[in-house]
């Protein structure tokens, strides 16, 4: 399987939009700063996955979230999750 992941950083609450075929793997990568990407905002929280069969959907699916629409999605998406972060 392929993975599409959301993390949030608990530092400064940002978002990153990834993709891997070890989710598990990734996550710890990320919070062991061996991610250039995301080092600084550790440490991060997986508040979001999708999964595939096919990697090129997975890719196609990561493009998509990094984009405005796709940030849009996000937001649409876990509405109620981010609600209850501003509680």
């Amino acid at each position: 399987m392929y993975y599409v992941y959301i993390l949030q950083s608990l530092k400064d609450k940002k978002l990153y939009v990834g993709f891997t075929y070890d989710l598990r793997k990734r996550l710890k990568e990320h919070n062991d700063g061996l991610s250039f990407s995301t080092r600084g905002r550790r440490p991060l929280n997986l508040i979001y996955y999708e999964a595939y069969r096919n990697k090129n959907d997975a890719m196609v699916r990561e493009k998509f979230l990094k984009t405005g629409w796709g940030r849009n999605y996000i937001q649409r998406a876990l509405k109620n999750y981010f609600h209850e972060e501003n509680k």
